[in-house]
C-alpha cells in the first residue's frame, strides 16, 4: 500500500494542489478558486492537470489535511462511488475516485476550489457543485481521472 492509500484510510490527504494516485504517482493540479467568480454562483471552476508531481516531496513540504467528507455518491456504471468534501479552513476542496471495494483510485486536491458538496452524472462525466454553487464537470473517462 502506497502513502497516498495510506493517507486516505487514515481521513487524511495531501495538502498540495495535485491528482494523487494510490501508486504514489501524481500530476500537479491547476485550478482557480472561486472567489473569481464569488458571488456569481453556478460559475464553472477552471480545472487543467498539468505536469508530474513528486508525491513524496509535496506530502514531505505542505504536509497533510484531515478530510471532510461531505458526499459519496455511486458512479452510474456501477464502477465504485466518488466521494467529495475539503478540508482546511474552509478553502481546499478534494474529489476522490473509489473502487467497487471502496478503495482509494485517485483523490484531487485543490486548495482555492473551496469545499465540494454534491455532484450530478451526465453520461461519462461528473459534475460537482462547490458550496459556493459553483461547477466543476470531469470526464471521468479522461486517462487521468479513469
Amino acid at each position: 500500500m502506497g502513502t497516498v492509500e495510506e493517507l486516505w484510510r487514515a481521513g487524511e490527504m495531501p495538502l498540495r494542489d495535485g491528482l494523487y494516485r494510490r501508486d504514489d504517482t501524481g500530476s500537479e493540479l491547476h485550478v482557480d478558486g472561486p472567489g473569481a467568480y464569488h458571488p456569481d454562483a453556478g460559475q464553472p471552476i477552471p480545472f487543467r492537470v498539468g505536469g508530474l508531481l513528486d508525491v513524496v516531496g509535496a506530502i514531505e513540504e505542505d504536509g497533510v489535511e484531515v478530510v471532510d467528507t461531505n458526499f459519496e455518491s455511486p458512479l452510474p456504471d456501477g464502477s465504485g462511488r466518488m466521494s467529495g468534501g475539503g478540508g482546511g479552513m474552509g478553502n481546499i476542496g478534494y474529489l476522490a475516485r473509489l473502487g467497487a471495494d471502496g478503495s482509494l483510485r485517485w483523490i484531487a486536491v485543490m486548495f482555492h476550489s473551496n469545499p465540494f458538496v454534491g455532484v450530478r452524472y451526465e453520461g461519462t462525466s461528473a459534475v460537482f457543485t462547490n458550496d459556493w454553487g459553483n461547477l466543476l464537470p470531469l470526464d471521468l473517462e479522461s486517462p487521468e481521472l479513469r
